[in-house]
């Protein structure tokens, strides 16, 4: 699967992937309107709403980018009718060739991890038929608990050919509460990555392993650190825009020929209606938005690698 997602990039030109995490306030008024008038205001009309924006900003943006990351605990705090809409975003997005990056961050041991991963990125036997529940194509894993926790997804990547990220070291200010605690002379986040070195080489797909690490753009040197730590795995970087990473932070989650990363950003492209500098896009037209971020973005990345690499 990461060869896949490689080559989505070199088609498209861009290493992002938008973050589809929908929130009631991000949803334009016209969308809600219709949607509660034809569900009432229940949490079917608000999945519905999530539904219907995530088509419009699926639609602006498919041409421009390789992937999209919908953030299932968006779609969880509306229960079943929120995962239903996840499952219908997930069959859109693939409707539209891109790449789905599940982010789950599931984490447990056993059987359980098992069952995680056969429910996102594998598949379950119901008597003669085999199904593929969610069916993205990446799931990110908290690996926590070790190595049992994560080897049955390791497994159910090679049996479907899918991909995992791994949380090394994450984007979020308290990250370093664990992260960053010393253990034998190294971070935690240094002996996490060692140990996606070790996994990922059970799955090597051309360059890279299908078994990838989520490093967060808001720490650039962990990220040039981590980058030498494990070569081949592929980066998935959130933390760009919204929570301060900026297109010069990234340089260092990238190889020397520019590959190895692909960069997040959630509210900076679905909600760039709202932003800064965004005033001539109205409600209606944040679609258009979007898809003006995504370039801005682009453009961000673009010059910082030239700058670096050139």
């Amino acid at each position: 699967m990461i060869k896949r997602l490689c080559e989505k990039i070199d088609e498209k030109g861009s290493p992002i992937v938008v973050g589809l995490d929908p929130s009631l306030k991000f949803i334009p008024k016209n969308i809600l309107t219709k949607c509660f008038a034809e569900y009432g205001e229940t949490l079917e009309g608000a999945a519905e709403a999530f539904g219907r924006f995530n088509r419009v900003i699926i639609d602006s943006v498919c041409d421009l980018v390789p992937a999209v990351k919908p953030q299932i605990a968006m779609y969880e705090q509306l229960g079943i009718p929120g995962l239903i809409a996840f499952q219908k975003t997930v069959d859109y997005a693939h409707e539209k060739g891109l790449v789905v990056i599940g982010d789950i961050k599931r984490g447990d041991i056993g059987n359980t991890a098992r069952f995680y991963a056969e429910s996102h990125i594998g598949s379950v036997s119901v008597g003669s038929e085999n199904y593929s529940p969610f069916d993205e194509d990446f799931a990110t894993v908290n690996p926590y608990l070790g190595t049992d926790s994560v080897q049955p997804f390791i497994d159910v990547c090679k049996e479907n050919g899918k991909g995992i990220f791994v949380l090394v070291k994450t984007s979020n200010k308290s990250s370093g509460d664990f992260q960053d605690k010393l253990i034998d002379g190294k971070p935690l986040y240094y002996h996490v990555a060692s140990k996606v070195n070790e996994w990922g080489k059970q799955c090597i797909d051309g360059v890279y392993s299908d078994v990838g690490a989520v490093v967060g753009a808001t720490y650039p040197e962990v990220g040039r650190e981590l980058r030498k730590v494990m070569p081949n795995a592929f980066i998935l970087v959130p933390g760009y825009g919204a929570q301060g990473g900026k297109g010069e932070d990234l340089v260092p989650f990238f190889n020397n020929d520019g590959k190895g990363a692909i960069i997040n950003s959630s509210r900076g492209i679905i909600a760039a209606y709202k932003r800064e500098g965004y005033e001539k896009f109205s409600e209606e037209n944040f679609g258009d938005a979007a898809r003006a971020a995504v370039l801005e973005m682009k453009i961000d990345i673009d010059n910082a690698l030239d700058k670096a690499l050139n």
